[in-house]
């Protein structure tokens, strides 16, 4: 949240380890929501409503501009219960400390309520309706049938339980981290969560435990009756958008009312094993934070790696518009490529040779697409893009690239790859590939595709953000001033670098 001229980040912490266990809610406060500093832990297990972890939930500033924080609470039963800590002192713009009333929990599982105890967790940032009363969610399951719990309160303090969940699906195993948020159809700017009117819709975002993925819907929230309605543009369940299509998960957002945008934070977990995280000694960042909003057609959302991360932008290089035939790759130099923001733009030649993509498990799986057409196979229109992180012999590098296909109708399909398939020469870890379809006009042959490069993350954005894919890789030999960045093709179609800028990154204060 941000508060009094200072962005806080609360996130889940174990302070005696690098694997999971021993919940707490550290804290860390910014300026530019890039520079990071240390606080103490702000909210620990002490009572026995969260006397066995403080486990996710979220900051709601409640009139009067006073912060609160509703998370759950794991008793000694391993009863999931929600929660509420308020500031010792709301004048303190660093919220040093937090305090738990003796009134908790305010929301339990009961026989009566029908509520799963260990499937009941990660309440939202509340919101306020027309009637003056506050709503929120919870995420839960029963069976396998995925709930988006609604509670009620006029103070803050006593919730009841509504009848009807705000919405559920079928078949899609527990929600967690739900998350629920107005978005503008008029422009970028965003939104306070309480916002209701003619020109807004609503974002429902749920993280799937059983496959960890974080998918969203865009539809209608009829406030009179607390229902979300999503609009049949995309699936309700895991085939359906996504945030990311790679490692990005547990996400949040917030509005951050200092520039009028919402910002989303997600968590991009280890790709190793547990036995070397304890090796490292940690596990487990945040994802570059990212600026949202409805794109043109109503249908989905686009994310932006947020404005300050420019500031850590140091030396820059550029190419003049570069042919690149069939097999070709140019290496890029001048540029630190261990730590880059790379942003470039290709132009397919020949739009005319595409092929047909009629296999409807495909049509329906861009992740299997780029699983069996990696980086290494040729196309006809692709695989053309960047190879980031790579040795100087190639041995190891992580390919983002796209391929252009057309349905049996004719219809052009851009697929975003990213093939973590040669990423290390560590046998040990999980190098899955991952893909996402980019809705986005190539007719003209144009798309774009920016690529931030930190030592082990690759964060990229296709289509100006309409799809975005992180990678968690480790190489071995592609490290430090040993990394190497190229851009390529090997589709028999040529396509032209018709853009091309990168700029050595600059270390951010972190913790």
């Amino acid at each position: 949240m941000y508060y009094k001229g200072l962005y806080h980040l609360f996130y889940q912490y174990n302070p005696y380890g690098s694997i999971w266990g021993n919940i707490i809610w550290a804290h860390s406060i910014s300026t530019d929501l890039i520079n990071w500093f240390p606080l103490e832990p702000a909210i620990v297990p002490s009572e026995p409503f969260d006397i066995y972890g403080c486990w996710s939930g979220s900051a709601t500033i409640l009139p009067g501009d006073r912060p609160a924080i509703l998370y759950t609470g794991l008793n000694s039963s391993n009863t999931q219960l929600q929660n509420i800590a308020f500031p010792k002192d709301p004048y303190d713009p660093f919220l040093r400390e937090w305090v738990k009333p003796s009134y908790n929990p305010l929301m339990a599982p009961t026989a009566s309520n029908g509520i799963n105890s260990s499937s009941f967790r990660d309440p939202t940032t509340a919101w306020r309706g027309p009637d003056g009363v506050w709503r929120t969610i919870v995420g839960s399951k029963i069976d396998r049938k995925g709930l988006a719990i609604l509670y009620r309160s006029s103070d803050f303090i006593n919730w009841k339980l509504a009848e009807e969940p705000l919405h559920y699906s079928e078949g899609s195993g527990m929600w967690e981290c739900p998350d629920f948020y107005p978005v503008s159809v008029n422009g970028t700017v965003g939104l306070d969560t309480s916002v209701l009117g003619s020109n807004v819709k609503h974002v429902l975002k749920v993280s799937l435990d059983d496959n960890k993925i974080d998918y969203y819907t865009v539809g209608t929230y009829l406030h009179e009756q607390d229902k979300y309605v999503p609009d049949n543009t995309s699936a309700d369940g895991a085939t359906g958008l996504r945030y990311d299509y790679g490692k990005f998960y547990a996400s949040k957002t917030f509005y951050d009312d200092r520039k009028n945008r919402r910002i989303l934070w997600g968590w991009i977990n280890e790709s190793d094993s547990a036995r070397e995280d304890v090796q490292k000694g940690w596990a487990g960042v945040q994802t570059i934070p990212r600026k949202i909003w409805l794109d043109e057609s109503g249908s989905r959302l686009v994310q932006w790696p947020v404005e300050e991360l420019n500031d850590l932008r140091g030396k820059r290089v550029k190419l003049n518009a570069k042919r690149l035939e069939s097999g070709s790759s140019v290496q890029v130099g001048g540029v630190q490529a261990s730590q880059a923001d790379v942003d470039v733009s290709f132009k397919v030649e020949d739009l005319s040779k595409v092929e047909v993509l009629a296999d409807p498990n495909l049509l329906a799986s861009p992740q299997l697409i780029c699983s069996k057409m990696g980086a290494s196979v040729n196309g006809e229109v692709g695989p053309f893009g960047l190879l980031v992180l790579a040795s100087q012999d190639l041995q190891e590098q992580t390919a983002v690239f796209f391929r252009v296909y057309k349905s049996e109708r004719n219809k052009l399909l851009v697929v975003m790859c990213s093939d973590q398939s040669k990423s290390s020469l560590d046998t040990d870890v999980d190098k899955t590939t991952y893909g996402g379809f980019v809705d986005v006009d190539i007719s003209d042959g144009t798309i774009s595709l920016r690529t931030l490069i930190d030592h082990s993350i690759v964060e990229s954005f296709g289509g100006g953000g309409k799809t975005c894919i992180t990678a968690r890789v480790y190489p071995k030999l592609a490290v430090g001033d040993d990394a190497r960045l190229h851009v390529f093709n090997k589709g028999s179609s040529a396509v032209t670098v018709s853009k091309f800028r990168a700029w050595s990154m600059r270390k951010p204060s972190i913790n």
